[in-house]
């Protein structure tokens, strides 16, 4: 490009510098800008580089000037601050969907957000490699096909798979496309949902999107919309364990004190504790009875108790004692 039309990215040019290569300890002198923008093939004067600088300042850019030995000057707010970009970092390694590929992709594209600086500072928190991560590259592909399908209100087509033995796909119903009409994406336990109407069945179902290969967009419109609408959404991951399909129930549980913080954690602030004794208390939940429900239950140990629906009692003391044939011996 000749130096003429780089001169016409003067400004361009200088706040991308003072985006990358500025912060509150790392400020900018004239002199460097200078040779900054010489490097980008654009030639500057100090007076011009003033009027630069409130041009940004206008445009909106919060440029700050500092005087120690020398005068410099930084950009001191951004669109992210460190602690959310940190916080976004988390989530993308901690996102067991996200392949380790697209996770340090990601990753690197969060650190141009912050100056070079601070991306050295967001690197140093990044542990990836080790992680249990998905194997599916396409789910981010899966993400964007359902979001077009919802957005156009059509049904969606795909394949759906869980991995064997051997760590090769095996696909459900031999290999035979599903036809869903999707109506929600969801983050649970980790792992991305879609949240689908089944008009085969009459039941609003959810697929793992890391598990869902071919998807594409059908030509059918979308059925099952007042089955959605039926869906308390906030309150859904709330009752469902894992994604784990079941019938919903009233459950009564009675707990030890200290386990009023998991309980709350689950359940919500809202969900209502009633004092039964000096050592427990007892909650009635709407959840989505199935074999995590009683995996979480079982991680209580015997410090819950089913009091009611009686049938999930009689559930649940099935499952302990199936696992319990398992770990005993002949002779008990």
């Amino acid at each position: 490009m000749a130096k003429s039309s780089n001169q016409k990215l003067k400004l361009l040019y200088l706040m991308r510098c003072l985006l990358e290569k500025t912060d509150e300890q790392h400020p900018m002198t004239i002199a460097q800008m200078i040779d900054e923008l010489s490097r980008c093939g654009v030639s500057a004067e100090r007076k011009s580089l003033y009027d630069d600088l409130e041009m940004l300042r206008v445009f909106g850019l919060d440029i700050v000037q500092t005087r120690s030995k020398t005068t410099g000057y930084y950009v001191a707010s951004r669109e992210f601050e460190l602690p959310e970009l940190k916080l976004l970092v988390d989530s993308v390694q901690s996102s067991k969907f996200i392949t380790e590929k697209k996770t340090i992709s990601l990753i690197k594209k969060i650190e141009g957000l912050a100056s070079v600086y601070d991306a050295q500072l967001l690197q140093r928190q990044v542990y990836v490699r080790g992680r249990v991560k998905s194997m599916n590259e396409s789910v981010y592909y899966n993400v964007d096909e359902i979001s077009g399908a919802i957005l156009h209100d059509r049904a969606i087509r795909f394949k759906y798979f869980e991995y064997a033995v051997s760590r090769e796909r095996r696909f459900r119903k031999n290999g035979a496309f599903y036809e869903v009409s999707p109506f929600a994406l969801m983050w649970d336990n980790e792992n991305y949902y879609m949240l689908a109407y089944d008009a085969s069945s009459g039941l609003l179902k959810h697929y793992r999107v890391d598990k869902m290969a071919d998807i594409s967009v059908a030509e059918t419109p979308r059925q099952g919309r007042e089955a959605f609408e039926r869906v308390d959404m906030s309150a859904y991951s709330q009752k469902v364990f894992g994604m784990f399909s079941g019938s919903e129930q009233l459950v009564r549980l009675k707990f030890k004190n200290h386990l009023a913080g998991a309980v709350i954690d689950r359940f919500g602030k809202e969900t209502i504790l009633v004092s039964t004794d000096e050592e427990h208390f007892t909650v009635g939940v709407e959840v989505v009875v199935s074999p995590q429900f009683y995996a979480w239950l079982f991680g209580f140990g015997a410090e819950v108790e089913v009091l009611s629906p009686e049938s999930v009692r009689q559930e649940l003391y099935k499952t302990a004692e199936s696992v319990a044939r398992i770990y005993g011996s002949e002779e008990q």
